[in-house]
């Protein structure tokens, strides 16, 4: 059973990212504030759901949220100053365009850039535990594979529809037959060295 809420009247944004361990594309992340008695038992952590239960979501957090934002960091931020760094770098751009002011913020995992002004919490799999974080995370995972999906169109190859930009065999593949593109992040390790051992 998720929470609804960490502190009772007091107005709390969850905070979720999407697309971290991803080789190709921006990172995402939601901020979310949801109504203290907003309930739908089908919610939980993104990562828990289908594709299809996340695109059902998607329009009723939307529609009945207090307020929710999505930001982004793009791959050559992520190159620059590391994913970690850039993931909190979207939620704080998430953050920052939510119409209501929170009083306090959820944020799914262990550490966090404060934002100003805002006190926080971390939620080590706070997505399965807080309705506002797993609403983020709804809206971080079905945002991003929307644009994955659009970069699809502009190169195919990479099979991005299916993979959204996670290191699978088949993108790994295309990676090694056509080379990277502008939206690879050039600081991961895009293709695995191989180590020859030979036997005498």
């Amino acid at each position: 059973m998720l929470l609804p809420y960490l502190k009772k009247g007091r107005i709390e944004a969850g905070c979720d990212e999407a697309g971290r361990g991803c080789l190709a594309g921006a990172v995402y992340a939601a901020a979310v504030i949801l109504p203290e008695d907003f309930h739908n038992e089908m919610l939980n952590d993104s990562k828990q759901l289908t594709g299809k239960q996340r695109d059902t979501l998607r329009p009723l957090i939307e529609n009945e949220a207090v307020a929710w934002a999505v930001g982004i960091a793009t791959p050559e931020e992520i190159d620059r100053i590391n994913i970690l760094k850039a993931s909190f770098l979207a939620m704080h751009r998430a953050i920052e365009q939510l119409k209501v002011k929170p009083g306090h913020l959820l944020i799914d995992g262990n550490r966090f850039t404060p934002y100003p002004d805002i006190a926080h919490t971390t939620v080590v799999k706070g997505d399965g535990k807080f309705l506002s974080i797993a609403a983020a995370s709804v809206l971080a995972k079905t945002h991003r594979d929307e644009y994955m999906n659009q970069l699809n169109t502009e190169y195919p190859d990479y099979l991005w529809c299916e993979n959204k930009g996670y290191p699978t065999k088949a993108h790994r593949d295309a990676i090694r037959l056509h080379g990277s593109t502008p939206y690879h992040r050039k600081s991961f390790t895009l293709l695995p060295s191989v180590q020859l051992s030979l036997d005498f």
